[in-house]
């Protein structure tokens, strides 16, 4: 990628830029980092199986919300806790793609997977609580499935609004209290997961922000919750 947004300079480890050292982790992010570095060698093909048999297909699920998130050629787009980067492959092609994440396991599935896809992709290894990115950078920022985990929920959405150009939206989505009921109830380590925060997150929307919105999406089980920067 040509564009340097960063404001710190991280490590390139295997293709993908490291800002943090796992051993520096800690609460819930280092909980949910190992968690997810266990499981990101299955963990695409397991969500493809889910998908199917609950939703009729991937794109029904991710479709659900990715319809509210617009990307226009050459937006620089960041996505927090990225995972293995699936919802890149539904996006607009023509746009600048950034993923971060804290878990390397899954950031290596998804190097892999946005080569296989050519997609314009640059991957980082850092806490969404502190984002290696220049102030007002991105045309679109949104977290996908990993905001019920964050240490430090607030720091989490104060970064996103730091880094998104002012006039933009911000998109939060995640797992509703119906996924915890009906889905975790029988995953072993279920105790991981603290139930009492799969709720749409409203009171972490600062003051001042605009036009504060949310829907609950794919049959109940994810939220959709959105603002826009002054």
């Amino acid at each position: 990628m040509e564009t340097n947004i960063y404001k710190t300079e991280g490590k390139k480890i295997n293709g993908i830029l490291t800002f943090i050292d796992q051993s520096d982790l800690e609460g819930d992010n280092l909980k949910f980092s190992k968690l997810y570095n266990k499981i990101s060698p299955f963990y695409y093909i397991s969500q493809k199986i889910f998908y199917g048999i609950k939703f009729g297909g991937e794109f029904k699920f991710r479709n659900d919300f990715l319809q509210y998130i617009k990307v226009n050629d050459n937006d620089l787009v960041l996505e927090t806790s990225v995972g293995t980067g699936d919802n890149f492959y539904y996006m607009n092609k023509n746009a600048e793609y950034y993923g971060a994440d804290i878990s390397m396991g899954m950031l290596k599935m998804a190097l892999k997977h946005t080569k296989k896809w050519k997609i314009n992709a640059e991957l980082s290894c850092c806490e969404a609580e502190k984002l290696p990115y220049e102030d007002n950078v991105f045309d679109v920022v949104y977290s996908c499935g990993g905001f019920n985990f964050y240490n430090d929920r607030q720091k989490a959405v104060n970064e996103m609004i730091r880094v998104s150009k002012p006039g933009k939206r911000i998109f939060i989505i995640d797992e509703t209290e119906k996924t915890v009921k009906e889905i975790y109830k029988n995953v072993p380590g279920k105790e991981l997961y603290d139930k009492e925060k799969a709720s749409v997150p409203v009171e972490f929307i600062p003051k001042g922000m605009k036009d504060v919105d949310w829907k609950i999406v794919c049959k109940g089980y994810m939220y959709i919750l959105s603002f826009t920067k002054p």
